[in-house]
């Protein structure tokens, strides 16, 4: 811009001078005229200057504001559950058994799903059942079953006080009739002596432990699970399965000691390897975790179809993939269990755990009408402790 300055300020000067002052006086016209321009440029200098220093300013500002947004979401993303406490109840697991023989059976790969006679008397269909009295009715069976999942985590709620918030997420997918299993279900939770008022959730799934995770992590209350699939209507592939689940908020909870942690689940958005990949990349990066540490997968609730994907994703990430040794296929073992799935894995899981393996990996489905399946990072206490940021 010096140069046109230079032009319009000699125009300037000689304007305001008159011809002959400026023809005996050359030096000192141009002596002006060259200061003028010089003025006008520095001042425009200093706009230019001022205009990007505004700029760099307002640069620097976004860079900060989208870093600690970044953080923000990543901290929200990194966000866990205490397991508090859990029960399992499948057909690998006889009346009055331990838990612990149900965990080996699990863990060595023995299979109960096989043609046998079905509860509604549909002659012999491929599936796995509770193994109680087939004699008695139904109902009947279902109320035992829920006696045994709410006295197990009525161990863990004896600790905390009476008016500690109880966040219920009940599960329950049976041919009975709606009035029966409402009928059942508060019969079993008189007879269970837990003295904490609930209420419940409107979600379902895992899509509920997102949300929680979003919404309520600073809540006092803990969530409680109870998922079962009992009697289905259609029992072909299915398997009848109960379990509970105690989830505890790592920022209010710590009265109960926790078993493990249980991260944020990610969905895949599509039922392919493609969508599955990225998926557990990010379910891993939540914990800060690297693929090699995972020492055990465990998979419920996934369609045969599958497989190969999944397959394809654990060779992808170098995870374990050979059963029994390092993958537990739920599926294979039991049949789908349904609305159970993701619970039935997250409580094995944690059984798992407490025998001192490392990081557990989940895949499963939750027939909450999401499209993909779900993978999720389960690890003990001492691993998060030391990796999470």
């Amino acid at each position: 811009m010096l140069v046109p300055l230079l032009l319009v300020a000699a125009v300037g000067v000689a304007w305001a001078w008159d011809i002959p002052a400026w023809r005996e006086q050359p030096l000192s016209y141009w002596v002006q005229a060259s200061g003028l321009a010089l003025l006008l440029w520095s001042l425009l200098g200093f706009v230019r200057g001022l205009v990007h220093l505004g700029q760099q300013r307002a640069a620097d500002g976004w860079d900060q504001a989208r870093e600690e947004d970044s953080q923000r979401k990543t901290r929200r993303g990194r966000r866990s559950q205490q397991v508090l406490g859990v029960s399992v109840h499948t057909g690998l697991r006889e009346a009055g058994q331990s838990p612990a023989a149900q965990l080996d059976a699990f863990l060595s790969g023995t299979a109960v799903l096989q043609s046998q006679a079905s509860r509604q008397g549909d002659g012999s269909i491929r599936h796995s059942y509770l193994p109680y009295d087939p004699h008695e009715p139904p109902e009947q069976v279902l109320l035992q079953v829920l006696n045994q999942v709410l006295a197990d985590l009525a161990q863990a709620l004896v600790h905390l006080a009476d008016d500690t918030p109880v966040a219920l997420l009940l599960e329950i997918d049976s041919g009975l009739p709606e009035p029966v299993l409402q009928r059942v279900w508060r019969h079993a939770w008189r007879e269970s002596g837990i003295r904490q008022s609930t209420s419940p959730l409107d979600s379902s799934g895992l899509a509920a432990l997102d949300h929680w995770l979003d919404q309520r992590i600073a809540d006092r209350g803990v969530l409680m699970v109870v998922a079962a699939q009992f009697a289905p209507q259609q029992s072909e592939g299915k398997a009848e399965a109960a379990v509970g689940v105690l989830l505890g908020n790592r920022l209010t909870q710590n009265t109960l000691p926790a078993l493990a942690y249980l991260h944020r689940p990610e969905l895949a958005r599509e039922p392919t390897a493609d969508a599955l990949l990225p998926a557990v990349q990010q379910a891993l990066n939540w914990v800060s975790l690297d693929a090699k540490a995972i020492k055990y997968v465990w998979r419920a609730g996934i369609a045969s179809e599958l497989d190969a994907a999944i397959s394809t994703v654990l060779a992808q990430v170098s995870m374990p993939a050979n059963a029994p040794q390092g993958l537990c296929n739920l599926d294979a073992l039991l049949g789908h269990p349904g609305v159970a799935s993701p619970w039935l894995a997250i409580a094995g899981a944690t059984q798992n755990l407490a025998l001192g393996a490392g990081p557990q990996f989940i895949f499963s489905a939750d027939n909450s009408g999401q499209t993909g399946p779900w993978g999720m990072v389960l690890a003990p206490v001492p691993v998060l402790l030391t990796k999470e940021s």
